[in-house]
């Protein structure tokens, strides 16, 4: 039997996982972390993007996280996320408008504050999109 590692993966929402796995990977502020059982204790900030569960029977699961926190202990991993969605549960078309919208607003700002809040809203968008088109090719291949 596999060593692993308890999941938890909770929106302002609420928790929207919460299981073992034997590998956890996430994008964190000094890039593409991947965290096995046993793992050394750390917290750092996420980047909007994806949060990789590898569950014990091999399969992975998806989940789109707009940022937040992870903290590693080394029998627990807790993601917190201000939004936290279940991969193939995202809107591709509403991702695409949300990502319109924001080049919108970069193109026209007309102050600092407007400008960082679209930059803000475009990195989600793409963290989005990258999520669906990476779930895309997990499904085709």
């Amino acid at each position: 039997m596999a060593m692993t590692i308890r999941v938890d993966i909770v929106g302002a929402e609420g928790a929207i996982h919460s299981g073992s796995a034997t590998m956890v990977y996430a994008t964190a502020e000094m890039g593409e972390v991947g965290i096995a059982p046993r793992h050394t204790a750390f917290i750092s900030r996420l980047k909007p993007g994806d949060v990789r569960v590898e569950t014990e029977n091999g399969e992975q699961e998806h989940f789109y996280i707009s940022g937040g926190l992870l903290e590693v202990q080394p029998s627990v991993v807790t993601v917190l996320a201000d939004t936290a969605v279940r991969a193939h549960d995202l809107d591709e078309a509403a991702a695409l408008e949300a990502k319109r919208r924001a080049e919108d607003a970069l193109a026209g700002h007309t102050a600092e504050f407007e400008y960082a809040k679209a930059q803000t809203e475009l990195a989600e968008a793409v963290a989005q999109l990258r999520a669906i088109e990476k779930l895309r090719k997990i499904k085709r291949g």
